[in-house]
């Protein structure tokens, strides 16, 4: 999934081999669908918006927390984005309290594009099972999605590493729901895609769903991103020897709403027309990247990308009615309508950002009415310019 810019622990149970697992008796009870058609929200970075104002005004009940990545100075231990460690988290714990509250629950994303997965430095799939298990045990998941795309897909043993990790852990805690996202093209997926499908194969693991992102590749609108669809179902056949009907039963579609990375557009026309597909063929998934820019900008047709506004004119958490609809719900006709971004000005404690002033991982300052963290050493890079996955600035939300 492009990575623009970027609690309360379950039971424990043992299975037959001994090995802790969640009995996740704190997650509310959603069907399958539900998490099948989670959107990404990212819950540090990119403005985060209030799930729970995005469920009410959408009937969304599932949110795809995004990213789980090993610590940006390495080791086999989650983090969120690199930064945060899962061990000591209580920020996004509260956060998933707060949807389960409210109904609703979440899945949690490894991987994204970009940063190092902690398949490149655990060594093994054990290993890599382990880490992510943390994840599962702490949160008390029922569903994890393995975003597999640049750079580590395109290394064998990291590849090998993350789909043995996925196959360990859908032994370990029965019940759980285990997506792949991966790259999409016009053939359905690359070279790298078609390798990852037949290391799952040789593994013997079959996901909930295998997902493809049709955007940033050459697409136009939904016509383009339905014709690799059907190419992907034909590569789901061939590869795994599936018929048509179980192959739709285990694809998935990951979007991009508004303007994508590479300037292509994707507006509400194109999610309705995808979304019939998915229903009328009976696809698994149904998902978008991502609710940090599921609104509408201070300039609604701006020519640029940003990570907390869609770049299309839209009544706010617009496209999540999409997801909610794939899953089985009824969004409310009138969706409440909130200002474009624009930085959402408030009152800040922590000094202004200076354009001459040096800073290192950890500083925060303030911008706009935003309190941002740095990431790394930066000097006159500006917190609201945002630089893709590489973006120094970590967004805080408003002040």
């Amino acid at each position: 999934m492009k990575r623009l810019f970027i609690a309360g622990a379950g039971a424990l149970a043992l299975t037959a081999a001994g090995v802790a697992v969640a009995t996740q008796a704190g997650a509310a009870t959603l069907s399958s669908n539900w998490y099948a058609s989670a959107p990404y929200l990212m819950p540090f970075d990119n403005s985060p918006p209030d799930p729970v104002e995005v469920m009410n005004a959408t009937s969304q009940k599932a949110f795809q927390l995004a990213f789980i990545l090993a610590p940006n100075g390495g080791g086999c231990s989650p983090t969120w984005d690199g930064t945060r460690a899962v061990s000591s988290d209580s920020d996004a714990g509260a956060l998933i309290d707060r949807i389960r509250s409210n109904g609703g629950d979440v899945s949690v994303s490894i991987g994204g594009y970009g940063g190092t997965k902690l398949g490149q430095t655990c060594g093994t799939p054990e290993a890599t099972a382990a880490a992510y298990q943390q994840v599962v045990t702490k949160y008390g998941l029922k569903a994890m999605d393995f975003d597999l795309e640049e750079p580590e897909y395109e290394n064998t043993a990291a590849v090998h590493n993350e789909i043995g990790a996925a196959r360990i852990l859908q032994q370990n805690n029965p019940g759980l729901y285990v997506s792949i996202t991966t790259a999409g093209t016009a053939s359905g997926t690359g070279w790298f895609g078609t390798q990852m499908l037949n290391e799952a194969k040789s593994q013997g693991f079959t996901p909930a769903n295998y997902s493809i992102m049709p955007f940033d590749g050459g697409f136009s609108g939904a016509s383009s991103q339905v014709a690799a669809l059907e190419q992907f179902h034909a590569l789901l056949m061939n590869t795994f020897g599936w018929d048509s009907g179980t192959a739709y039963a285990h694809e998935g579609i990951s979007q991009m709403n508004g303007r994508s990375d590479s300037g292509e557009y994707f507006r509400q026309a194109d999610f309705q027309t995808t979304l019939d597909y998915a229903t009328s063929h009976g696809l698994a998934r149904y998902t978008f990247w991502s609710v940090n820019r599921d609104r509408q900008c201070a300039d609604p047709n701006q020519s640029t990308t940003s990570g907390t506004c869609s770049s299309v004119p839209q009544s706010a958490w617009e496209f999540t009615t999409y997801t909610a609809r794939f899953a089985g719900a009824t969004p409310p006709t009138t969706i409440p309508t909130t200002s474009p971004t624009t930085g959402n000005p408030g009152t800040c404690t922590v000094p202004a950002w200076s354009a001459t002033a040096v800073y290192v991982a950890g500083n925060q300052v303030s911008q706009n009415g935003h309190k941002y963290t740095a990431k790394w050493w930066t000097q006159n890079e500006s917190p609201a310019t945002h630089s893709g996955q590489w973006d120094v600035w970590a967004d805080n939300g408003a002040c």
